[in-house]
């Protein structure tokens, strides 16, 4: 049997309410099994200051995930893949009975032309797009929406036949969340100490977790 599959990408740090409920709401939305959380190794995007270690992130995106179709996995340290691009191909190869969707915020589709050759990306899986305030404008004026546009569909046409196609484009719109990592950090700068010294382990892979590597980038 084919599993509908979304991915969800990020740091997780750490992971929180807000994440867990839009992968629920995205679940929902497009007819999905589970969503698969990709907890990156290393963005070097990303600024490493207050970057908690890997096992810390992986264990706080567990915590958030508990009893909901969700499952935490940093294997892109497993594929060794620097490119978002290739971590997506990547996993299409392994796991070729399921049918993934990429999901990500409005504010990444913004700049995802900036992205590592972000055509093969849409034309690896469909694209899921949540909406987040103060970013609609800018991603509705993206070069990349000028491209993916054509390709658009409403979540019901997704789910009645669309699934395994791609490129594909769907938006979705939820009420807003207003929790966020950022606040979290700053409310609590210390919070990945409390978590137990154990190792981690991948629910994807069921390997456990290696200390930090450099991980996929846009």
């Amino acid at each position: 049997m084919t599993l509908r599959t979304g991915l969800l990408g990020g740091s997780f740090n750490p992971a929180h309410g807000g994440h867990r409920r839009v992968s629920l709401f995205a679940k929902d939305a497009l007819g999905l099994d589970e969503v698969w959380w990709l907890v990156s190794p290393g963005n070097p995007l990303k600024p490493k200051a207050g970057m908690a270690p890997l096992s810390a992130r992986v264990k706080s995106a567990i915590a958030q995930a508990r009893r909901a179709p969700i499952k935490v996995s940093a294997i892109e340290q497993q594929l060794r893949t620097r490119y978002t691009v290739d971590t997506l191909q990547s996993l299409e190869r392994r796991y070729p009975k399921r049918e993934f969707v990429w999901l990500m915020g409005s504010d990444n589709l913004a700049q995802f032309h900036l992205w590592r050759r972000w055509r093969d990306i849409a034309r690896t899986m469909p694209i899921a797009v949540i909406a987040r305030p103060g970013y609609d404008a800018e991603a509705i004026a993206s070069p990349a929406m000028a491209w993916l546009r054509r390709y658009e569909m409403s979540a019901a046409q997704f789910r009645q036949g669309h699934f395994g196609s791609a490129p594909a484009l769907v938006t979705l719109r939820f009420d807003p969340d207003p929790r966020s990592a950022t606040a979290i950090r700053r409310a609590d700068p210390n919070w990945a100490t409390r978590l137990s010294e154990a190792p981690a382990r991948d629910q994807v892979t069921h390997q456990p977790v290696r200390a930090d590597e450099a991980g996929a980038i846009a």
